[in-house]
Order: C-alpha cells, then sequence, then structure tokens
C-alpha cells in the first residue's frame, strides 16, 4: 500500500447530510479495497482563492490514507462523475505503508493535535485583559 493524502471540496450550499454521505461513501472506497483511514478532518466552509462553478464558498475535507494505487483511481473517477464536488487534489506522500507505519502515523498525528490544542488554550490563557492600561503606556502619560 502507499500513503495518500487527498483534498476535496464540496458545494457549500449542500446539507450536513449530503455532505457526510459523500465522505462516507469515499472512506467505504478506501476500506473496502484493504485501505486504512490514518486521519480525516472536516475543515469546513471556506472561502475559494478563486471562482468555481459560479461557487465563492466550499466545503473542504482532508483525508490521510494509506490505499493500493487502483484506489487513487477509483476515487477520483467518482468525483469527476459527481459534480457536487467542486475540485480535488490527491497526492502520494511515500511507498509501502504497513499495518506498522500506518499506525505509527496515527500516533504521529494525534501527538501533533494534542500540541497544537496545548499551545491554543495557552494562548487564550494569556488572551485575559483586565482592563489595565500596560506599564509602557502609563509612563508615557
Amino acid at each position: 500500500m502507499r500513503h495518500y493524502e487527498t483534498t476535496y471540496i464540496l458545494r457549500p450550499n449542500l446539507g450536513e447530510d449530503q455532505c457526510t454521505e459523500i465522505i462516507d461513501r469515499t472512506n467505504a472506497i478506501v476500506t473496502n479495497d484493504g485501505g486504512a483511514i490514518i486521519c480525516l478532518d472536516r475543515w469546513g466552509v471556506k472561502r475559494l482563492a478563486y471562482e468555481i462553478n459560479r461557487e465563492i464558498q466550499g466545503y473542504y475535507v482532508y483525508m490521510n490514507y494509506a490505499a493500493p494505487g487502483k484506489t487513487v483511481d477509483e476515487i477520483e473517477r467518482i468525483f469527476r462523475i459527481d459534480d457536487r464536488v467542486l475540485r480535488y487534489l490527491t497526492v502520494k506522500l511515500g511507498d509501502n505503508m504497513n499495518a506498522e507505519a500506518i499506525e505509527a502515523e496515527k500516533q504521529h498525528i494525534a501527538e501533533k493535535a494534542a500540541a497544537r490544542a496545548k499551545a491554543q488554550s495557552e494562548n487564550s490563557e494569556g488572551d485575559d485583559f483586565d482592563g489595565e492600561p500596560l506599564e509602557e503606556e502609563a509612563t508615557e502619560e
């Protein structure tokens, strides 16, 4: 198996049910071909860099997975047929992914997410403003 990541953009006006259906169908293609989903992130609705099919926003989905090459062909074939998918991009990250490498990659992603969450919580704690002027501002007056 090889290591891939696919980012795809869905139409923003789809309901949550349709978005979930497309995501589940894509995940099923990977798992039915003997692959494994390493990470799936729903980035949500974001503004597009340029207009695509008269849409200025899109629902972004990021999928990190290990699968055979034929799986990517099938996913991209389905994306080309489905007009609810605005754009997609698949990148091969590496060759020869086995079960141990998949678990190591899942662990690595979990550690990065925990570190990011910790950094965000520390930053939000430091953002408390008590309304007192800073010492530098107070001495200038």
